[in-house]
């Protein structure tokens, strides 16, 4: 039995738009062709027209005209945020000698390891072994 109540399922249907929306890009060219078309535009109305076909509102004009006056649009644009710098040519031989360093010490940890190992058998058996300071005698 099924009541007002009750909760149908929903039918999903293409909208058409979509969830997020990007945001737009103009490049220089399309930019000055549009700045040449509004420049046209000589009778009343043909403006609105001309910015309703393209999507566009007034405030794009008058940034793109501030920005080709300012001589912004005739080269590439100009990326936003940061300037990059070059990247420091001594930071790849640091990271290397970095690197170098952490594997020799670990290689010297290593060998201490190896060396105290004997000395640590020996103490476990009671025996002494001669210092390494003085020398040992040889038979002849």
């Amino acid at each position: 039995m099924s009541s007002a109540l009750s909760v149908a399922p929903l039918l999903l249907h293409d909208t058409g738009v979509s969830p997020t929306r990007t945001r737009r890009q103009f490049t220089a060219t399309y930019k000055l062709q549009i700045l040449a078309a509004a420049d046209a535009c000589t009778k009343p109305g043909e403006l609105g027209a001309l910015l309703r076909r393209e999507g566009l509102y007034s405030s794009h004009l008058a940034v793109w005209r501030a920005a080709r006056r300012r001589g912004d649009l005739q080269g590439p644009a100009k990326r936003r945020g940061p300037a990059r710098s070059a990247p420091d040519p001594t930071r790849k031989q640091i990271v290397e000698l970095e690197r170098a360093l952490a594997k020799a010490t670990a290689r010297a940890e290593r060998a201490e390891l190896i060396i105290d190992a004997p000395k640590k058998f020996s103490q476990l058996l009671g025996l002494t072994l001669p210092p390494l300071d003085e020398p040992t005698e040889t038979r002849s």
